[in-house]
């Protein structure tokens, strides 16, 4: 079986192994933003297949679970390293330090607003259990997957300050 400290380091060593050798190279082909739009779209059935993975038990269930993290780290972390990349370019040399001070420092906070959010919405789905449309745990993830559409959407021109790439 996998136990915590597999999945962690199998985690770790994929997105050493992916921001070092494949994100560089995608990077140079596509651009940030584009790379940054297929891991947002990959990122979407990913978080709607969580709620089927949970069907599963056993060696699979943990199976799944550990790849299916290691995949959702990775699309997160590109997600993240092409964001801090196009701020980088939008800014001029001397603003950089601050733009990255401020983008860290609302990161941060939306970290910690984000679980008490989720845990607002959990609550509040488990009392839709029996509703028409989208009962219980399928409001959460359309909820995700909206939030990560708006994300996408964020990626298109009318949203971005640089030209650059």
């Amino acid at each position: 079986m996998f136990d915590a400290d597999h999945k962690s380091l199998c985690a770790g060593i994929s997105l050493l192994f992916f921001q070092t050798s494949l994100y560089p190279i995608m990077e140079r082909i596509f651009g940030p933003i584009v790379v940054t739009r297929i891991c947002r779209v990959l990122s979407i059935p990913i978080l709607a297949s969580y709620k089927y993975i949970a069907l599963l038990s056993g060696f699979m269930l943990s199976f799944t679970l550990c790849v299916a993290s290691i995949v959702k780290n990775v699309l997160s972390v590109s997600v993240i390293t092409g964001t801090f990349m196009l701020q980088n370019s939008a800014v001029d040399q001397h603003q950089r330090g601050a733009a990255n001070g401020i983008s860290m420092t609302l990161q941060s906070i939306c970290k910690a607003i984000g679980p008490a959010c989720g845990g607002a919405i959990l609550s509040w789905s488990q009392k839709r259990l029996n509703a028409a449309i989208l009962p219980g745990d399928q409001m959460i993830f359309f909820i995700l997957n909206v939030i990560e559409g708006i994300g996408i959407l964020m990626t298109f021109k009318p949203f971005l300050i640089s030209n650059h790439y």
